[in-house]
């Protein structure tokens, strides 16, 4: 019989997995970046509202904590219709490669939030990330406007993760994620408003296909997974999370490959472009543990 710990185990390899899909997905539904996101952001605010009915979750916050996290919920929706957009202009392997480069843009904005000097090895793998960055952008120059949009998508990720952890230490993870997805629907509700030409009747025409992969999207793969994600670092230790999602490009490319294998057959350049920055993210992880270690035993 398996372990409670285990299976905690198995459950956050699941959610990485789920996160590695959320890109396939991306692949799969038919409509533009904008109009999915909001679909995405829209569904998922109301799969979050009905848990809180459900668990009697308490909501209330101030209005200038309201507009904190509407902030960071523009963000988040940025951050998505870049990620989406990338996959649109290149591939999944692409789009994952680059979104793995948000380690150098947390290593630069981190510093700048929370008032901490830069840790030395974190410019150095900043410069090894760029070197791995540009090795895939010389094998892939076919694809520039995806490996741009990916760069983008890996720095808004960070820029709100960041921001994320500062919330956490005043609200739950179920208000956060409440108020962010809303604000990202009512965000891109405007966008579409006065930039796209407005919530035309071919707008919500969806095919039955991307109706369903959207319901999946925003039901596993958002608020599912951000509820269970919670419920995981209960029984398991952050380090060992934020190291597990740095899976998350591996997972994502591996189930590109066999799903896609004409379109995500890529250049030996690009995987060895690719492996630098992963294996550099992994270390990344690996030392600021050590650090935190040596800390407490100080």
């Amino acid at each position: 019989m398996l372990s409670d710990k285990f299976k905690n185990y198995l459950h956050l390899h699941f959610l990485v997995f789920i996160a590695g899909f959320t890109a396939i997905l991306g692949q799969l539904i038919s409509i533009k970046a904008v109009p999915l996101v909001w679909f995405r952001m829209l569904l998922a605010s109301i799969l979050v509202a009905f848990f809180i009915k459900f668990s009697k979750a308490k909501i209330k916050v101030s209005v200038k904590s309201i507009l904190k996290l509407s902030i960071a919920g523009v963000i988040i929706a940025l951050h998505w219709v870049a990620f989406f957009g990338a996959i649109d202009a290149s591939n999944v392997s692409i789009t994952l490669a680059m979104f793995s480069s948000g380690t150098f843009f947390a290593s630069i904005i981190e510093p700048i939030v929370y008032k901490r000097r830069v840790i030395w090895y974190e410019i150095i793998f900043g410069l090894l990330v760029i070197v791995g960055v540009f090795i895939i952008t010389q094998s892939e120059i076919a694809y520039l406007k995806g490996i741009l949009l990916g760069i983008l998508a890996a720095f808004l990720s960070s820029l709100f993760a960041v921001l994320n952890g500062s919330f956490l230490k005043q609200h739950n993870a179920t208000t956060i994620s409440y108020y962010e997805f809303l604000s990202g629907a009512i965000f891109l509700s405007i966008f579409i408003l006065f930039f796209e030409g407005g919530f035309s009747k071919d707008f919500f025409q969806l095919s039955a296909k991307d109706f369903w992969y959207l319901f999946i999207l925003a039901s596993i793969c958002t608020a599912y997974a951000f509820i269970a994600a919670i419920h995981v670092m209960r029984h398991i230790s952050p380090y060992t999370v934020v190291l597990t999602y740095n899976l998350e490009p591996i997972y994502g490319m591996i189930i590109a490959i066999f799903l896609f294998p004409e379109k995500e057959k890529m250049s030996t350049n690009f995987y060895f472009g690719a492996s630098i920055v992963i294996i550099t993210v992994l270390l990344n992880a690996v030392l600021k543990n050590r650090r935190k270690l040596k800390r407490k035993r100080a």
